[in-house]
């Protein structure tokens, strides 16, 4: 009964993460294409907010245990925070172009490739079930990226976004060893904002843009759907294994082509149709059997 019970608790936080993951792409999207707010701003407030939340959240925290607060080391841990940097910058810059459905889904194409090649380095091994998930998954991606008549894209920012998922993968990655999500996340937020504020020399002047609406997106995309969510997946990630976690991320570009039709009015193409069912029936196959004896 408390195998079955733990297992919920788990199934409950990974779609709470995956829902939170896909919001942020739909938040992000609404705040550049309105004009609300530019790509820089939307990134540092983002991350702002997303620190200034987990502060209060972990100071909430001790202050229950009656202890002194966790004080944040600047001797380790940089790795991490530079890849949630990467990320965050680079995902904010791609969708100046890519659409919100499209671009989720090869944002966590690039993270399920960067996830499992570093999964082959820790030996894990892939059962015939995820083998035939991550092949269709990417004939799904291929698919959808193949040229056609209607296929008008910037290689640049497509280029951007998948750089955001390769560092968003190691980012994950590196969470596998962590023992306590929310310190771990809070630690990462204030080092990212630390290279978020050094990135600001690259910035033009004139570029910045920022209004109220702005500001209120990235709170809800740095307070609600970043902060609560990424110590939710840091706390899901020790229970699984890289490849699942990896397979199950492709979840999120799914629930986030549905939000960018019903939220963005984005057309929902045959063709990001077929890519969409592929990826969605490579997560049910690879998760459809549990390896015996092991996690998941």
């Amino acid at each position: 009964m408390s195998f079955l019970k733990k297992e919920f608790e788990l199934f409950v936080l990974i779609t709470l993460s995956l829902i939170f993951l896909s919001l942020n792409s739909i938040l992000c999207k609404i705040a550049l294409v309105n004009e609300y707010i530019d790509a820089y701003s939307f990134t540092f407030f983002r991350v702002f907010f997303a620190f200034l939340t987990l502060l209060i959240l972990i100071t909430l925290r001790e202050s229950k245990k009656e202890s002194k607060l966790k004080k944040i080391s600047l001797k380790g841990n940089w790795l991490s925070s530079f890849m949630l940097f990467i990320y965050a910058i680079g995902f904010s810059y791609s969708y100046l172009n890519l659409e919100a459905g499209f671009g989720t889904l090869l944002l966590f194409t690039a993270v399920q490739l960067t996830m499992l090649i570093t999964s082959l380095f820790y030996k894990e091994k892939i059962n015939i079930n995820k083998f035939i998930g991550i092949i269709l998954a990417f004939i799904g991606l291929s698919y959808l990226l193949y040229p056609s008549k209607d296929f008008d894209i910037s290689y640049f920012h497509l280029t951007l976004m998948v750089i955001s998922g390769i560092a968003w993968g190691i980012y994950s990655v590196i969470g596998k060893s962590s023992k306590d999500a929310l310190f771990n996340t809070y630690d990462n937020f204030f080092k990212a904002l630390i290279f978020t504020v050094i990135f600001f020399v690259f910035v033009l002047f004139n570029t910045l843009q920022i209004s109220v609406n702005g500001i209120l997106l990235s709170f809800l995309s740095g307070s609600i759907t970043s902060a609560i969510g990424y110590v939710i997946w840091y706390k899901v990630l020790p229970n699984i294994k890289i490849v699942t976690a990896s397979i199950l991320q492709l979840l999120v570009p799914v629930i986030a082509i549905i939000l960018s039709v019903v939220f963005l009015g984005e057309i929902f193409t045959m063709k990001l149709l077929i890519a969409t069912l592929l990826v969605s029936v490579a997560v049910l196959i690879s998760v459809i059997k549990k390896e015996s004896n092991q996690n998941t």
